[in-house]
């Protein structure tokens, strides 16, 4: 689904807003951000300029600027909606606009060295929001040979992060922007990924979830649902047998109030985790309602 921005008013679409605060929550990895524009193509790996980015900066934080969802690590570049927006890239921007990507900026890259390949409003984003920053970007164009020499001379200077690193920090961002922060320890130190396009996730042999590369989210299965309900976060309580895949509101007894449709939840009954699946009502709704389907289940305890 195409999320239309084509008017500075698109800051405030339910979409970016909630976007911008969820950035607020992530962290760089390593101690070098490089900063670079968004493009037109979705996602942006795929767009020739990213491309072109790629080959150099591939082993460093990667940090897209890009208006009106502000900024976007390159490990969330496939999560809906950012993989999907639709926003002319003129380069002229108004100072709303640079002030909401330049104070995320600034909280995003604090203590950081941040090496930027950026021109136009993108960087203003930086001039006026950070006081520190290396800009490589010559004559306006961070595709042209100069600023891309430039890059990698910059780049040569800073420490790498290895590959197995980069996987642990991007599976774990996902889900710190699915569920929230406190579902850092979702992703364990020993987990593995398995697939071509979607992620099976696996720790221990068992499957925690897949990473659906279509929106960038992961769906749950039943151990990764374990995992959740120990951490307190989207849990459904219900107070009978689960026979069937639908969960109807007035069979739940709690639910927690963070969630929203189409949420991945944990259903439990008693202490034991005996479904997975998508909410389709609030978590205050389904406390609330008198009828009504509460939850979708995907996966159960037979």
């Amino acid at each position: 689904m195409k999320v239309i921005c084509s008017s500075e008013e698109s800051l405030y679409r339910p979409e970016a807003v909630r976007w911008r605060q969820r950035m607020e929550m992530m962290k760089p990895l390593g101690d070098t951000v490089v900063l670079l524009p968004c493009s037109m193509k979705k996602p942006y790996s795929n767009s020739k300029s990213h491309q072109k980015f790629r080959k150099i900066t591939r082993s460093f934080q990667e940090l897209i600027v890009t208006s009106p969802f502000g900024i976007c690590p390159r490990e969330l570049e496939n999560t809906f909606p950012i993989q999907s927006y639709d926003v002319s890239t003129t380069g002229s921007w108004s100072q709303d606009e640079i002030d909401e990507s330049g104070k995320l900026i600034k909280s995003y890259c604090e203590g950081k060295t941040i090496i930027a390949n950026l021109s136009g409003g993108y960087l203003e984003c930086c001039e006026q929001h950070v006081d520190d920053f290396i800009n490589v970007c010559e004559d306006g164009r961070p595709t042209s040979p100069e600023s891309l020499y430039n890059l990698r001379m910059e780049l040569k200077n800073h420490q790498r992060v290895n590959r197995r690193e980069k996987t642990l920090h991007e599976l774990r961002s996902i889900a710190m922007y699915q569920f929230g922060e406190e579902a850092y320890d979702f992703i364990p130190e020993n987990v593995k990924t398995k697939g071509m396009y979607h992620k099976r996730i696996l720790s221990n042999g068992k499957q925690l979830a897949l990473l659906n590369k279509d929106h960038g989210l992961f769906r749950l299965n039943l151990p990764g649902g374990e995992i959740l309900k120990d951490l307190n976060i989207n849990v459904v309580n219900i107070d009978f047998n689960l026979e069937t895949n639908t969960v109807f509101a007035p069979g739940i007894e709690k639910a927690d109030h963070k969630i929203i449709p189409n949420d991945e939840v944990v259903v439990v009954r008693g202490d034991e985790v005996v479904g997975v699946g998508k909410a389709i009502m609030t978590g205050r709704e389904m406390e609330e309602c008198t009828n009504g389907i509460g939850v979708k289940i995907k996966h159960r305890l037979k």
